[in-house]
């Protein structure tokens, strides 16, 4: 049966909606019900990020090249989740997903692995954030959202609140990762409002080419800050390493941020 001009090779239903896989012209793509690509892997290369949004997640390195403690909220069908496994041995990650279904097509279709360094917990990433927040048992080197449903950006990830309990669970030099969606003009305005307020503006913006999206990225106040020079030098050194668009990522970076740069980049 053909979906979306590609081959669907799984279809299940769950409380939320319909998650369906769709194989196209050698990539594989997790679907909820809508034209709305939410995942995307390489059937030749399945450790290999192909979207372009995940990619541009990857800009984060640029901050920290060697992440141990990640907390991700949404798993979709796992890519930046295996991603991280794969070139960071000594990471361990912690996922909420609000969907047992979603894990489950994650195991079965898009090779998330059963390893020791993941956990998955089925859950509200929003309610998470809140509880775990107020214990602040947990401290994590990084934080990764990419909470999505069949309409859009998940709204339990987008409050001041959720940004507050986010920095708590963050160590003084961690940093924030987010997947926004910039064509809600009012819904990125209120994210991108309430997380400057939470984090004192220490933001950066890198919108996606040839893509809605826009990933935004927070720091906490001990996090390093680089000068331009440092940052292109170390994009040189990721783009041979990684093969990512680094160099590109920080030319982004200072066109896009005008007022905010000078707080998370050296002048």
């Amino acid at each position: 049966m053909y979906k979306n001009d590609g081959l669907l090779v799984h279809q299940t239903q769950d409380q939320v909606g319909t998650i369906e896989v769709i194989d196209l012209e050698g990539v594989r793509a997790l679907h909820f019900g809508s034209h709305s690509r939410q995942s995307t892997m390489l059937l030749a290369d399945p450790n290999q990020l192909n979207s372009l949004y995940a990619q541009a997640m990857m800009g984060l390195l640029l901050f920290n090249d060697s992440p141990k403690d990640i907390l991700m909220i949404g798993l979709g069908g796992g890519t930046i989740t295996k991603y991280l496994l794969h070139q960071f041995n000594e990471c361990k990650i912690k996922v909420i997903e609000y969907r047992s279904s979603v894990l489950k097509v994650a195991r079965s279709h898009f090779e998330l692995p059963f390893d020791p360094r993941l956990k998955v917990k089925i859950g509200c990433g929003g309610e998470y954030i809140s509880s775990q927040s107020k214990l602040n048992e947990e401290k994590h080197d990084l934080i990764v959202i990419d909470a999505y449903d069949h309409q859009g950006m998940a709204l339990e990830v987008s409050s001041e609140n959720f940004f507050d309990g986010c920095r708590t669970l963050l160590k003084n030099d961690g940093l924030l990762a987010i997947n926004l969606w910039g064509t809600n003009k009012e819904l990125f305005q209120e994210v991108t409002w309430n997380m400057g307020r939470v984090f004192e503006w220490r933001i950066l913006f890198l919108p996606v080419r040839k893509r809605g999206n826009i990933i935004g990225f927070a720091f906490r106040e001990n996090a390093p800050k680089y000068s331009m020079k440092e940052l292109r030098a170390k994009a040189n050194q990721l783009e041979q390493q990684y093969h990512l668009e680094f160099p590109k990522f920080v030319k982004e970076f200072k066109r896009n941020n005008n007022t905010v740069l000078n707080n998370v980049i050296k002048p």
